[in-house]
């Protein structure tokens, strides 16, 4: 009984991970996409993102590119949308 509650609880774990490593972060062209976005958007969120933006690149540059991609997503998140729609969107273009 109990080696099925772990293996549940690792599991979910797996799961509860997967959106957040799924989401492909590209640290050349996720950034340009926010950027953009943001210029549109413009005000106090706008700046919110290209500082996430800003550090998500320099998390880049340093081979983090899981923490670079929660910054992303923040910043897309400040936005009003999220990275995956975002990539989708300018794809789609």
């Amino acid at each position: 009984m109990l080696n099925r509650f772990i293996a549940l609880a690792i599991t979910a774990a797996a799961i509860a991970a997967t959106p957040a490593a799924a989401a492909s972060i590209n640290c050349a062209t996720t950034p340009a996409q926010i950027r953009t976005l943001a210029q549109t958007k413009g005000g106090e969120d706008a700046v919110k993102a290209i500082k996430l933006v800003t550090l998500g690149e320099k998390l880049c540059a340093a081979d983090a590119k899981y923490e670079a991609g929660k910054k992303f997503s923040a910043a897309a998140k400040a936005l009003g949308t999220d990275l995956a729609s975002l990539s989708t969107a300018t794809s789609g273009q």
